[in-house]
């Protein structure tokens, strides 16, 4: 059996992104509904538009019974807040997150079924909603996805004779042997710092035709991944082709190179898009390539809006929500910004002729999710982002730190087992 840690019986939460919801209750006069979001700094990568005040005002025209309260954190302390509350027993009623696992194993969420009507709850993206799941039920509500793709400097492909971007790994190799040979010093930004090195390594495993899991479990040591790093160790790292220590290049860092001309390509996001436009650097993107060509599965990425069981405010929380994801939100919410996909069928299509999201916007229901809905997770993910650089340093062993890498996820899946 399962242990279950509920942690307190009154239980909500709250953090965000760049929309704001609040807590969840019964119809009466002014029902407190309660909200807890990130806020972001100016830097590179985290320029979202807070848009939660907005949407809580246009909200409470509309249901003026429901009183919106938003409390805002700093992102970087997004997830410790939430887990803080909710062991306090004083989470807010609706919260954004990056992990949800723990909360629905507790009991502590409620369901998307609880929170929508059928063709709202039809109308998310289906591969967000299936990322969203904790044993078959959806508990996680997408906000703010992405999904990234190849971000390349034409000029610098020009001036290193390079006609456009690597369709093979063959070839991506070829292409940065090119543009070192022209004094780029970052050839490819391999990101495997402290930052987000799972995003960047699961890129490049789904390339190989690997992955995180099996539907038995995590499965980072397979003879497909250990070939993946070594291809990477010898054919990028080794000759300086990835910079000076990929185990050190965060994806801010990463982002703020490649604006100043010193990553020829990278693996990025559309909130690059604006930035590389203030400064009128000359980019283009492609399609992340597979080993021997075509396109790899793409990452995405997103936060999640969690609805809290504790308050008793179900029919708020689903008012709300309803609010946020209705078809008459979706041309605004998520889907006007360079910093955003939107998450529903819906917001896509109102979007459709978007010319800068528009191939992001086709990813996204291809895109492959990171183990969000396994408990063990945020454990998993440390170890990675402190371990995978040394896989492609001088003399590193890719084969041993993946096998270090399962090691430590077979032990962090007994203890949340346990």
């Amino acid at each position: 059996m399962r242990r279950r840690r509920f942690l307190q019986q009154t239980a909500s939460l709250a953090s965000g992104a760049a929309l704001g919801l609040a807590g969840c209750g019964a119809d009466e006069a002014r029902t407190p509904l309660r909200v807890l979001v990130a806020s972001y700094d100016d830097s590179v990568g985290a320029a979202i538009g807070d848009q939660w005040g907005d949407v809580a005002k246009a909200f409470e025209k509309k249901h003026p019974t429901i009183e919106v309260t938003v409390e805002r954190v700093p992102f970087a302390k997004l997830d410790a807040t939430l887990a803080r509350r909710v062991e306090q027993g004083r989470a807010p009623d609706i919260a954004q997150s990056n992990l949800f696992a723990s909360y629905a194993e507790d009991q502590l969420l409620y369901a998307a079924s609880d929170l929508f009507d059928i063709a709202t709850e039809s109308d998310f993206t289906l591969s967000l909603a299936r990322a969203g799941r904790f044993q078959r039920v959806q508990y996680g509500i997408p906000l703010m996805a992405s999904t990234s793709r190849l971000f390349y400097n034409k000029a610098l492909f020009a001036e290193a004779g390079v006609a456009g971007p690597p369709r093979t790994w063959t070839e991506l190799r070829a292409t940065a042997q090119a543009l070192k040979a022209g004094g780029v010093p970052t050839p490819y930004g391999l990101q495997f710092g402290p930052e987000a090195a799972e995003d960047e390594l699961y890129a490049w495993l789904l390339a190989g035709e690997g992955d995180y899991t099996t539907s038995s479990g995590y499965d980072f040591d397979s003879e497909v991944n250990v070939d993946t790093l070594t291809w990477l160790r010898d054919n990028l790292a080794a000759p300086g082709l990835a910079g000076r220590d990929p185990a050190k290049l965060s994806r801010t860092a990463a982002y703020e190179q490649f604006l100043g001309g010193r990553i020829g390509m990278m693996l990025a996001h559309p909130v690059l898009m604006d930035a590389a436009d203030h400064v009128e650097l000359p980019y283009a993107h492609a399609a992340f390539p597979s080993r021997d060509g075509g396109a790899a599965p793409p990452v995405g990425i997103n936060d999640w809006l969690l609805a809290f069981r504790a308050n008793g405010r179900r029919a708020a929380c689903s008012a709300f929500l309803e609010f946020v994801y209705g078809k008459e939100s979706a041309a605004s919410y998520g889907g006007g910004q360079a910093a955003a996909l939107p998450v529903t069928e819906s917001g896509a299509e109102a979007v459709a002729g978007n010319d800068r999201l528009g191939k992001f916007i086709d990813q996204l229901p291809r895109a492959r999710f990171q183990p969000t809905g396994m408990r063990s997770w945020p454990a998993v993910r440390k170890e990675i982002r402190t371990e995978i650089g040394g896989a492609v340093r001088p003399g590193g062993d890719p084969d041993a730190v993946l096998r270090s890498l399962q090691a430590g996820a077979t032990r962090s899946e007994a203890l949340a087992e346990s």
